[in-house]
């Protein structure tokens, strides 16, 4: 018994379906497993502590100091980008799962910072 061109083609499509199907499953395996959480890393480069908020919570990260933060609740953070007085300067991100983010400060101005991802 011969297998018609058709039948390969169709056989071949059924494969890689069935391999994509299983890549979706792994995906959301993956998200079941880790409970849907986020993971970054933050550090303080500057030389003054920082206040800032993820999700909506509050936290203080001192000069050289390095936070890990697990949150099932997206990622974003906001904080003061200019910490010379009480006026609240606000910036915000949205962070990428499983990257390394660092506040700096700005070359021309030591009070503005900024966060950058370092990897």
């Amino acid at each position: 018994m011969a297998i018609t061109k058709e039948k390969a083609l169709l056989n071949n499509q059924s494969i890689l379906q069935n391999f994509a199907l299983g890549e979706e499953i792994d995906e959301q395996a993956a998200e079941i497993i880790s409970g849907g959480y986020e993971k970054f890393r933050i550090r303080n480069a500057t030389s003054e502590p920082i206040g800032y908020t993820m999700d909506g919570v509050e936290s203080v990260i001192q000069p050289g100091q390095e936070h890990k933060i697990r949150t099932n609740l997206g990622g974003s953070i906001k904080f003061d980008r200019d910490t010379r007085d009480r006026v609240v300067r606000p910036k915000g991100y949205d962070l990428s799962d499983a990257q390394q983010y660092e506040f700096q400060t700005n070359s021309y101005n030591s009070h503005r910072i900024n966060l950058y991802c370092v990897g």
